[in-house]
């Protein structure tokens, strides 16, 4: 046996033995089509196909499609939710027909009197300027030139009333002995006219009694000028009511004159308000605005 020379690195490798030669291939038959170069690779049994290219890219396609839309839609909720709903397109909504009121504040008070149904005012009296509980006039309004928001006299006050009833409101009037006596009014572009009158008494009793006599309640009590048939309001809901005060809201009804009338009465401890909205023609007096007056006007008193 010949020795083997051993290079450092190998001593542990083994020499492989030299492959059989490749059988020779059989001659094809004449015609038949030559075989490949390389046979086909077989897929192992346990692998799953894989799918066609064209339905990869269309995967492909989809999912960056799915992502684009989806950037968008998060853009675009974000736009709707920083926007104010008047400024989306489809969702916008029409005025309701409120009128534009200045920011309310309430007046102050003499030093050491407290609000009118705080705990340590259990008479109900307002220690507040009358005058400056007085609701302020709306953007575009028209200043009354007879109700300033200033002291009115008993004569004014009557002019609220029919000529008939006057007479007979006024001796109320004498027997309760109100203290003072403010108003304002305004007149709106659309010719409605708003008057508000504020009747303080000696006490919540004259007060209380101001409404007994004049017949306010399931009724409208004294008719106002230019009223016929007055009912109760069946909008106001005793979710518009204000603690410790109470409310007696009217409406004309149909069919009414030359123009058409909504009232409201409310007692606030010493305090008696008396709101009207009228509008002239045959179209009613829009309600939104004068509730809203009317509440308005109570959180002032309360």
């Amino acid at each position: 046996m010949s020795e083997q020379t051993v290079t450092p690195g190998e001593a542990e490798a083994t020499v492989a033995p030299e492959a059989p030669p490749a059988p020779a291939p059989h001659a094809l038959p004449e015609g038949a089509p030559p075989l490949p170069d390389a046979p086909p690779v077989l897929p192992a049994a346990d692998a799953a196909p894989r799918p066609p290219r064209r339905v990869l890219r269309a995967v492909a396609r989809w999912t960056a499609a799915a992502l684009a839309f989806g950037v968008l839609g998060t853009g675009t909720a974000f736009g709707i939710a920083s926007m104010e709903r008047t400024d989306v397109p489809g969702l916008a909504t029409e005025g309701d027909g409120r009128w534009d009121y200045p920011e309310l504040t309430l007046p102050a008070l003499p030093a050491g009197s407290p609000r009118p149904f705080s705990p340590g005012n259990p008479a109900e009296i307002h220690h507040a300027d009358l005058r400056e509980l007085l609701l302020p006039a709306p953007a575009g309004a028209k200043p009354d030139k007879k109700l300033t928001g200033g002291w009115i006299s008993t004569e004014t006050f009557l002019d609220a009333y029919r000529e008939q009833d006057r007479r007979s409101v006024a001796q109320l009037l004498k027997d309760a002995a109100p203290r003072h006596i403010a108003a304002r009014g305004w007149t709106m572009p659309d010719g409605t006219t708003s008057r508000i009158y504020l009747v303080r008494f000696n006490s919540t009793a004259f007060a209380s009694r101001m409404i007994d006599d004049l017949n306010v309640g399931s009724s409208a009590g004294k008719p106002l000028a230019r009223t016929d048939t007055t009912d109760l309001d069946p909008a106001w809901g005793s979710a518009n009511d204000i603690e410790n005060l109470s409310s007696f809201v009217f409406t004309e009804q149909a069919p009414f004159g030359a123009e058409h009338v909504r009232q409201a009465y409310t007692l606030a401890g010493d305090t008696m308000a008396l709101v009207v909205h009228e509008r002239p023609g045959k179209r009613e007096t829009a309600r939104i605005p004068f509730h809203q007056t009317l509440i308005l006007q109570n959180q002032l008193l309360a």
